[in-house]
């Protein structure tokens, strides 16, 4: 039988002013930060415990603008995404700054996770029913002759915004729900006549509002451990080399690359709920509208931690 599943918040692209990040800005009645609102759902979609993907840098700041109040309702662990955690042989590149992406991140967490878990982005509101979705996925998800995950989708039209493009990684998905791989859309825009993206700037293409996106919401076993720990040394030798500032191990890619072998399996959990996230500064007040709204309406409690 399982552990009980394990939510893992991807926090270590904020910077050291922590506070002062467009993305976690309070967006609350109570002054909330869209990361309270994830922790929250997932306590009561039945995750108890937690880890935090920070950077020493931001440790102190983090502890008292966020992981003690919800040390208080959940387990917290905390694991840190450093430039120099890279496997012996290797080394951080002159003048690089940039992190080395999502797979490495949660690469950085593996020693202590022992269960399923959950991943998900900070800055990113899912909504209950996603984490829902998640939870019940994972307390029964085991590996057999494939590796076994899971991902949330939302459709597309429940993720965009009025105030710019956005990217997106568009699912295909079989008929019994299985994830067939994703595909990169770095520029899709909201119209009248639906959603529209385009490759060159000039020729857009109509999208079904419909269509699954994923936003980073996956489900693991921690079979995906060792499958980023033995790919993470053969990325960086190609990496270094032909990309080294900028080069980032995705935490889809790797995905992508085990559904291509056929060595893994991802059922796609499609959510209902409005995604919102603060990806233009327009959106701030959208996103703390629609949270007072749901407050009113009584989906969460204000306070939310009571």
């Amino acid at each position: 039988m399982s552990k009980e599943p394990i939510l893992v918040i991807m926090a270590a692209g904020m910077g050291s002013r922590y506070g002062g990040l467009k993305q976690m800005d309070p967006v609350g009645p109570g002054g909330e930060t869209i990361l309270d609102y994830s922790a929250f759902d997932a306590r009561r979609a039945g995750f108890r415990r937690v880890v935090f993907l920070i950077k020493h840098a931001i440790e102190e700041d983090f502890r008292r603008l966020v992981g003690d109040r919800i040390s208080r309702h959940m387990q917290v662990s905390y694991a840190f995404q450093e430039l120099d955690s890279l496997p012996e042989g290797f080394s951080v590149p002159e003048g690089r700054t940039k992190p080395f992406g999502t797979g490495h991140a949660v690469l950085c967490c593996r020693s202590l996770i022992d269960a399923p878990f959950a991943v998900i982005n900070a800055d990113d509101y899912y909504g209950p029913g996603a984490f829902r979705l998640a939870f019940e996925a994972l307390s029964g998800l085991e590996d057999d002759e494939k590796l076994r995950y899971m991902m949330v989708a939302y459709h597309l039209k429940n993720t965009l915004t009025e105030n710019g493009y956005v990217s997106r990684g568009v699912c295909e998905v079989s008929g019994d729900g299985l994830l067939l791989g994703i595909q990169e859309r770095t520029h899709i825009i909201s119209s009248c006549d639906g959603p529209l993206f385009t490759e060159d700037g000039r020729t857009y293409t109509l999208l079904s509002p419909d269509v699954p996106v994923s936003m980073n919401m996956w489900g693991f076993t921690p079979s995906l451990l060792r499958e980023l720990e033995a790919r993470f040394p053969l990325f960086l030798n190609g990496a270094l080399r032909e990309n080294p500032l900028k080069a980032e191990f995705f935490l889809p890619s790797v995905v992508n690359s085990l559904l291509a072998e056929g060595r893994a399996s991802v059922r796609v959990a499609r959510s209902g709920d409005r995604w919102w996230g603060v990806t233009y500064q327009d959106d701030r007040p959208q996103v703390k509208a629609a949270l007072q709204d749901l407050t009113s309406g009584g989906l969460y409690p204000a306070p939310l931690w009571g």
